[in-house]
């Protein structure tokens, strides 16, 4: 009987710590979408012109992008050991707060990307809608410090290499956060179409900067005081 106990203890902590990496990968997966730069009012574009479909193919294309870069930079970090050693853990998750805070000002701060150029009135083929997102958020490198203030802030997370099926599920957990993301803007969008505006782009990067900062700032609390946010959450 105690060594069922046992292994269904370790059953239901293992099944808990996948489930707190999926949740982090979705949270990551969502911030890091959630900027209105170039591929966010692209797809705003696209949603009012062409309609909904072609605007969730626009985030799908920068989802797949985010990816590549989320990979990149999980992987790097696991290759530094100064980030992968625990006791530095307290300073890698105060540097994320930081940069994430900084990040939420300049996203509060932030007006209407450049216009882009003008959109065909053809719709063209889906695959085209979404291999073009994908290379101009593929064309901006500047997302990987992005991922490290959050991969810092929320370490320890993926690309360890220690458990595939946690790093497969965190990775997985960031398209589907970033798709959750624009599955929310596009369906907005689509209802607001006849009024949605640059007055609203600049309330969404608003809302979006106060939202990172009261994250930021929250996070940092916790990590000062000590107290493990999964821990309080789910009691491990």
């Amino acid at each position: 009987m105690q060594k069922l106990r046992k292994m269904a203890m370790g059953y239901i902590t293992e099944i808990t710590d996948l489930i707190i990496y999926i949740i982090k990968g979705v949270i990551i997966g969502i911030v890091a979408s959630a900027p209105m730069g170039p591929v966010g009012v692209l797809c705003i574009r696209r949603t009012i012109k062409k309609g909904r479909i072609y605007g969730l193919m626009t985030g799908a294309g920068a989802s797949m992008s985010d990816l590549i870069y989320a990979i990149i930079t999980g992987y790097g970090i696991s290759l530094l050991p100064f980030l992968q050693n625990p006791q530095n853990e307290f300073w890698m998750k105060l540097v994320g707060c930081a940069l994430l805070c900084g990040f939420g000002i300049h996203m509060y701060r932030t007006k209407p990307a450049p216009k882009l150029q003008p959109e065909s009135a053809k719709k063209g083929s889906l695959f085209k809608n979404f291999f073009t997102a994908f290379m101009i958020t593929l064309c901006n490198p500047m997302i990987v410090f992005l991922f490290i203030a959050l991969f810092n802030m929320f370490a320890p997370f993926v690309g360890t290499g220690e458990n595939f099926v946690y790093t497969a599920a965190g990775f997985a957990a960031i398209v589907g956060g970033a798709m959750l993301w624009w599955l929310g803007l596009t369906y907005v969008i689509n209802k607001t179409r006849n009024t949605f505006g640059e007055k609203g782009i600049i309330r969404m990067n608003r809302t979006i900067g106060g939202v990172v900062l009261t994250l930021a700032f929250f996070y940092a609390m916790f990590t000062l005081l000590n107290i493990s946010i999964t821990g309080f959450l789910f009691g491990v």
